[in-house]
């Protein structure tokens, strides 16, 4: 089926036919609808390379994304998908595993095929010039949960700090003053030094927690910052290096749903029970979180709508329209069931 077959069908030419259906160029509506009705009464469809190299528009944006495994990028996908398909829209997704050279690699791979728009989850805030590129090159792109400071692209993701901070009070006010953070952002074997860090949402996680202790008047322990503790494996070694320590934790918050998953399976392992041995506060509000046992609290984010809005913005971009703002942010909320209990009288 081609398009001279359309356009005899329709009763046109066949260069009318080719703008009617590439939604190019000067077309009458009598002879669009004609074409259009042609074209679905003989099941024809557009060869879409031919149709973006005609009009410069592929209709397809490029995802990039650290972790597709993580809950967090899954639901932040289908909001993406969902704005996209309702403009008509079609999505390239790329996993980067969190390696920028991986990043890199995607980035360019989508630019090569021609995507209208990018939306990038940066792995690192400190290997950014391949996004820098792209931004002054005036191709329409939109970070996703991370902002680079350096960079003023458009960026889209949570407001975690204060949701934090609320936990971090939440596990004061039940007596715990030993509270670890831990944290799957890669960091090269590096022990917490200070901020920020690669990530401006783990940044954003930590600061919140600072504050909470700060505020109680909870000196901060350096020790109980941990990184590097993606996949069941590593996971487990941070966890029980914690353990260990002579001091133990006797609060943790987990950074995502995919290292509370981990955890709990290190705890199964140990033999730590929750929240009789450790208390447990997790960000991400993941369908599973309700039905552990004890239903865990967790710091909820609208991740849904952070991929919905990430996609409109980007969208206004590509029709050449200003961002509703540089930085936007989405609130968070602390979500209280039972993973949360006072210090076991043996920590005490």
């Amino acid at each position: 089926m081609t398009v001279a077959d359309v356009a005899r069908e329709a009763g046109v030419a066949k260069a009318t036919a080719s703008r009617a259906l590439g939604g190019y160029g000067a077309v009458s509506d009598e002879a669009r609808d004609r074409v259009l009705a042609a074209a679905e009464a003989l099941g024809y469809r557009p060869n879409e390379l031919a149709r973006s190299m005609n009009t410069g528009k592929s209709k397809t944006i490029g995802v990039v994304v650290g972790d597709i495994e993580n809950g967090y990028f899954g639901l932040a996908m289908r909001g993406i998908s969902d704005a996209a398909k309702r403009a008509g829209y079609d999505i390239i997704l790329v996993n980067t595993s969190e390696d920028v050279e991986a990043e890199i690699d995607a980035v360019r791979l989508l630019l090569d095929k021609r995507v209208d728009g990018l939306i990038v989850a940066p792995a690192s805030a400190y290997r950014t010039e391949h996004l820098r590129e792209v931004h002054q090159s005036g191709h329409p792109l939109v970070l996703l949960d991370r902002r680079i400071e350096s960079l003023p692209a458009v960026s889209v993701g949570v407001d975690i700090a204060p949701a934090a901070r609320a936990a971090t009070r939440a596990l004061v006010a039940e007596g715990h003053r030993r509270i670890a953070f831990v944290s799957a952002l890669g960091t090269d074997g590096e022990r917490y030094s200070g901020l920020p860090l690669g990530v401006s949402s783990v940044t954003d996680r930590l600061v919140g927690i600072l504050q909470g202790l700060e505020e109680t008047g909870i000196p901060i322990s350096p020790e109980l910052i941990r990184f590097e503790a993606h996949g069941a494996e590593k996971t487990h070694a941070v966890i029980a290096d914690l353990l260990a320590l002579s001091e133990p934790p006797t609060a943790i918050l987990l950074s995502d749903s995919l290292v509370a998953l981990n955890v709990l399976l290190a705890f199964r392992e140990l033999g730590i029970k929750v929240p009789r041995d450790v208390s447990v506060v997790a960000f991400d509000d993941v369908d599973w979180a309700a039905i552990t046992d004890p239903p865990m609290t967790v710091v909820s984010q609208p991740i849904y709508d952070v991929g919905v809005t990430a996609a409109e913005e980007l969208l206004r971009l590509m029709r050449g329209m200003a961002p509703d703002a540089t930085t936007l942010r989405l609130p968070a909320a602390l979500v209280e069931r039972d993973s949360i209990g006072p210090v076991a009288v043996s920590a005490q």
